[in-house]
């Protein structure tokens, strides 16, 4: 699943190209006239939700985009928000598409073969945005997971789909004893699980858990209340200079995940620790291995000898 670095690198890059532009039409092959779960009501897999979705965004205008936990607002000028969540294997790009009416499906138009949007990871177009510039954003998910839904802007943050979210882990005025206490509101938590959950702190998932663990050398089942103020400190600043480093890296593609341009991160390429099972630690010095546990449903992977475990005695 798309993390905070992925999500921030498509916020990034639609702020980039969305501003001023108006939303023409818009399309879906989700939308359904009876849907499977109650969530769905209020996304565009409803029919009835589409059309009123519909009717309130296309010819409105982009102001901006921001980023919330993993989530996309896009806030137009008619008190509207398009709030989007990747989910598992979502990616949003912006290009030329066309329409072929007889398959109801969009492709990438062929002035744009020679671009990073022919990658075969980009062709699952489930949601089609037509811009007033000529151009389309697009949803892409292979798996369908995805989340569109319409909010007001005013109330946005106060809505089911952002309400309750943890602290921005980037935000300068998160501080260490920010991090602390929120910690230690869940004091009999394993600290991987903890650090993944959306309610303490946003948009850290199992990529970015498993470095920052890593490069703090706390092993991914301590708990929380056994871990020393040193340590935890030390994390504080690991998972700063770990989601900083994801951002400077355009995310991680190990998956699914693309930029708005449908070019591939680079962060999958600086792993320390995910997915590095039964390979040497990089760690100087250390000799230890990486090893791979399942916490919670939820893989980690740490080195078996740098990364203290710290349990109740």
């Amino acid at each position: 699943m798309p993390e905070l670095p992925e999500v921030t690198t498509t916020t990034n890059g639609l702020q980039r190209i969305l501003p001023g532009l108006k939303i023409t039409a818009v399309w879906t092959d989700l939308a359904r006239d009876t849907v499977s779960r109650p969530d769905f009501l209020h996304t565009i897999k409803s029919k009835k939700f589409f059309k009123n979705f519909e009717k309130n965004v296309v010819g409105a205008k982009v102001i901006n985009v921001e980023r919330r936990a993993k989530n996309i607002l896009v806030n137009l000028n008619n008190g509207h928000t398009i709030l989007m969540h990747l989910k598992m294997t979502g990616h949003i790009m912006v290009g030329q598409y066309e329409y072929n009416k007889k398959d109801n499906k969009w492709s990438v138009h062929k002035d744009e073969k020679n671009t990073a949007l022919h990658d075969p990871y980009n062709r699952f177009i489930h949601f089609v945005f037509t811009l007033s510039n000529g151009k389309n954003m697009v949803f892409c998910d292979s798996r369908k997971f995805g989340k569109i839904t319409l909010v007001t802007t005013e109330g946005a943050h106060d809505t089911i789909h952002l309400k309750g979210m943890g602290p921005e882990p980037l935000n300068k005025d998160f501080t260490f004893k920010d991090f602390e206490n929120i910690l230690l509101k869940k004091k009999n938590g394993k600290i991987k699980i903890t650090l993944m959950d959306p309610k303490v702190i946003a948009g850290i998932g199992n990529i970015y858990s498993d470095e920052m663990l890593w490069a703090a050398d706390i092993h991914p089942l301590s708990s929380i209340s056994k871990i020393p103020e040193k340590p935890l400190k030390k994390l504080y600043a690991e998972m700063k200079k770990v989601l900083e480093k994801g951002i400077d890296f355009g995310g991680d593609s190990m998956s699914d995940y693309r930029n708005v341009d449908g070019k591939r991160g680079e962060f999958q390429n600086k792993h320390n620790a995910y997915r590095k099972n039964k390979e040497l630690c990089g760690k100087a010095g250390c000799g230890g291995t990486i090893t791979k546990t399942i916490t919670a449903g939820r893989s980690a992977h740490f080195c078996n000898k740098h990364q203290i475990l710290y349990t109740p005695q």
